[in-house]
C-alpha cells in the first residue's frame, strides 16, 4: 500500500494539486487522500480509476491496485476498520459467534476479552472494554448511521455471564433494537437455510461513499476493498436478511427469552 500511496502523491504533485484540491475533485475527504498517500488506507479500485482519469496517468493506479500482494490489498488492521466505523454512513453486520461489539454491555465485553487466548492481563481487558464501549457512541449520535444487524440465534443462547448479567445483556439488546436507524434481526436456529455459514462479516459505506467489507478470523482481521468480494458478501447479507426473523418477530423472541411474553 505504501508504494501505491507514493505513486498517488507523486502524480498529485506533478499535477500541481494539494491534497485538499485533489480530494475535492474526486469527491472524497482530504483525510482520505492523506491516508492513502501515507500508506495507512488502501486505494480502492473505483477511486483508483477516478484518479487515473483526473491525473491523466493512463491506468497506472488501477493497474497497481490490481496487482497488489494480498497482504497489502487486505490489511489486517482492526484499527483501520474502527476509523472507518466512526464516520460510516451505513453498516450491515452479520455475527454467528458473539454479539456484535456495538451491542455488548460492559459485562459481556469483559467476558469476551477474558476468554481470549493467549490471555489478556486485567489492565488490557479494561482498556479493550473501554474502547469497545466508546465505539457505541455512534448509535446515539444526533445523526446516527443506518445499521442493520443479523445475529444467529445460538449467539443469544451463549451464556458467558451469570443469569442476572445475561438478562441485562438481552435487555440491552432489545433496547438497541428500538434505536433510530437500527434494524435487528435474528436468524433462527431451526432455519433450514443459512447464507452465513462461512463466518461473520461487516459491510460498511464510508463517508465518501466507498464500500468496504471487514471480516475477523482466528488469526487476525481483514479489510476488503475488492469490488467482486464485496459484491459476494452483499449478496450473502441480502439472503441472510430474507432468511432471518423480521424485526418485529425478533423483538418478540427477545421478550420470550426475557420472560416477558
Amino acid at each position: 500500500m505504501k508504494l501505491v500511496g507514493k505513486l498517488v502523491a507523486r502524480f498529485r504533485v506533478e499535477a500541481r494539486l494539494t491534497q485538499a484540491q485533489l480530494a475535492d475533485l474526486v469527491g472524497v475527504q482530504p483525510e482520505t487522500i492523506a491516508s492513502i498517500e501515507q500508506g495507512r488506507r488502501a486505494l480502492v479500485p473505483d477511486l483508483a480509476i477516478r484518479l487515473d482519469e483526473l491525473l491523466s496517468t493512463k491506468g497506472a493506479l488501477e493497474t497497481a491496485v490490481k496487482h497488489l500482494p494480498e497482504i497489502d490489498l487486505i490489511p489486517a488492521w482492526a484499527e483501520q476498520y474502527m476509523d472507518l466505523e466512526r464516520t460510516a454512513l451505513s453498516l450491515s453486520w452479520f455475527d454467528n459467534q458473539v454479539l456484535p461489539g456495538l451491542l455488548q454491555t460492559e459485562a459481556y465485553a469483559r467476558a469476551v476479552f477474558r476468554n481470549r487466548v493467549p490471555i489478556f492481563s486485567e489492565e488490557k481487558i479494561a482498556d479493550q472494554t473501554a474502547s469497545r464501549l466508546e465505539r457505541q457512541e455512534i448509535l446515539r449520535r444526533a445523526s446516527p448511521p443506518t445499521i442493520s444487524f443479523v445475529i444467529w440465534e445460538p449467539v443469544l443462547m451463549l451464556q458467558l455471564l451469570d443469569d442476572e448479567h445475561h438478562k441485562e445483556q438481552l435487555r440491552y439488546l432489545r433496547a438497541c433494537a428500538e434505536l433510530p436507524g437500527v434494524c435487528l434481526q435474528v436468524l433462527p436456529l431451526n432455519s433450514r437455510v443459512h447464507a452465513g455459514l462461512a463466518g461473520p462479516f461487516t459491510l460498511l459505506e464510508t463517508a465518501d461513499f466507498q464500500r468496504i467489507a471487514y471480516s475477523e478470523t482466528q488469526r487476525g482481521s481483514m479489510l476488503i476493498a475488492d469490488p467482486d468480494e464485496i459484491s459476494i458478501l452483499a449478496q450473502k447479507y441480502a439472503m441472510l436478511r430474507a432468511q432471518a426473523l423480521t424485526p418485529e418477530e425478533t423483538l418478540r423472541l427477545l421478550d420470550r427469552l426475557l420472560g416477558d411474553a
